[in-house]
C-alpha cells in the first residue's frame, strides 16, 4: 500500500503514527476535476488541504484529545485518472473506498470535484444498513444530468437517490427548479441556508437536522456549503452560508448520537493567494474526524 512520507502527508505525522498497518484512519485523494461548470481548481485540492495541514495543532484543545497519536491517520498517494472516461474514474474510487472498508478502516475521501461523492457513499451503502446521507452543500446537485452527463458535479445527489432517498442536504441556498420538484416529490430533507438564519427550526437548528438522520451516517461536505467568509476558493461561493462554529456543533451534536461511517471533503479550488481556505478546509477535515472518534 502506498502512502505519503511526513513530507506530504495529513498533519506531517512520522510513520509511527501515519503508516497503513497502525492506522485506523485511511485518506483516499482523489482529485478528479472533469465537469468544472464555473470556477476550476478542484484537481488540485486534496494536495493544498494536505500541505495546509501540516499547520493544525495535533491537540483538540476543547476535546482534550490528539486523535493522530491515538487512532493514526495514513493518507494514501492520489489516485490518477488519466486516460478514463468519468464513469469509470467513479468506479475506480468506488473500488478504492471500498477495499479500505473491507480492511476495517474509517475513509475520509478528499475531492476534487462532488462528482465523485457518489462512489465512496456507494461503497459504505453496501457495507452499512440503515445509512443515511447528511450533505452539507450550497447546492442541492438533484439534476438528473448536467450539461449532458449524469455524473456532473451538479447530478451528484440524484446518483445517490438512485441507491437512497435517505438524504438530508444542509446549507442549500441555489438550486434550479426541477432540483426543487424532486425534493418536494421524494420528500428529501431539505435545511435551506436562508430558513436556518431566519430561525424558522429553532435556536438550534440541527437538533432538527439530526432527527433526520438514521442510525448510520456518511457525511458528504461540500465546503461550498461554508459561507464565502469561511471558505472563498471554490467553484461557486454563494452568499448567505453556513457559519463556523454553528457547522461544527451541527457536527459534533451528530456524532455524539449518530454512528458516522465515513466522510468526504469536496470542491476545494486552491488559490494562491488564499490559503486560508486551503488551511480552514484542513483543520474542517481534523475536527470533524475528532467529533466522531471523541465517543470511541
Amino acid at each position: 500500500m502506498e502512502y505519503l512520507d511526513i513530507n506530504e502527508n495529513f498533519l506531517a505525522v512520522e510513520e509511527k503514527h501515519s503508516g497503513y498497518e497502525n492506522s485506523e484512519i485511511v485518506i483516499v485523494q482523489a482529485p478528479l476535476e472533469e465537469t468544472v461548470s464555473y470556477g476550476g481548481g478542484t484537481g488540485k485540492g486534496p494536495a493544498a488541504i494536505l500541505e495546509a495541514s501540516h499547520y493544525v495543532e495535533f491537540y483538540d484543545e476543547e476535546l482534550d484529545t490528539e486523535l493522530v497519536f491515538n487512532k493514526g491517520i495514513c493518507s494514501l498517494k492520489p489516485l490518477s485518472f488519466e486516460g478514463l472516461a468519468l464513469e469509470k474514474s467513479i468506479d475506480k474510487i468506488y473500488t478504492e473506498v471500498k477495499t479500505h472498508l473491507d480492511a476495517g478502516k474509517f475513509v475520509v475521501t478528499l475531492g476534487g470535484e462532488h462528482s465523485l461523492s457518489s462512489a465512496p457513499f456507494r461503497a459504505h451503502f453496501e457495507k452499512y444498513e440503515n445509512l443515511s446521507i447528511l450533505q452539507i452543500d450550497a447546492h442541492s446537485d438533484l439534476r438528473d444530468e448536467y450539461e449532458g452527463s449524469k455524473f456532473s458535479h451538479a447530478s451528484v445527489m440524484a446518483r445517490v437517490a438512485e441507491l437512497t432517498k435517505n438524504i438530508t442536504q444542509v446549507g442549500i441556498r441555489a438550486q434550479c427548479k426541477e432540483e426543487a420538484d424532486f425534493i418536494k416529490l421524494h420528500k428529501i430533507n431539505t435545511f435551506y441556508a436562508r430558513d436556518i438564519r431566519r430561525g424558522k427550526f429553532g435556536e438550534h437548528f440541527y437538533k432538527e437536522v439530526e432527527k433526520t438522520l438514521t442510525d448510520n451516517v456518511y457525511i458528504t461536505f461540500d465546503v461550498d456549503g461554508l459561507d464565502p467568509s469561511v471558505i472563498s476558493a471554490t467553484g461557486t461561493p454563494e452568499p448567505g452560508g453556513l457559519f463556523w462554529d454553528e457547522t461544527l456543533d451541527m457536527i459534533r451534536y451528530i456524532a455524539e448520537r449518530r454512528n458516522i461511517v465515513g466522510l468526504d471533503v469536496v470542491e476545494l479550488a486552491p488559490i494562491e493567494e488564499n490559503t486560508i481556505s486551503d488551511f480552514n478546509t484542513a483543520k474542517l477535515v481534523y475536527k470533524i474526524l475528532n467529533y466522531i472518534y471523541f465517543k470511541r
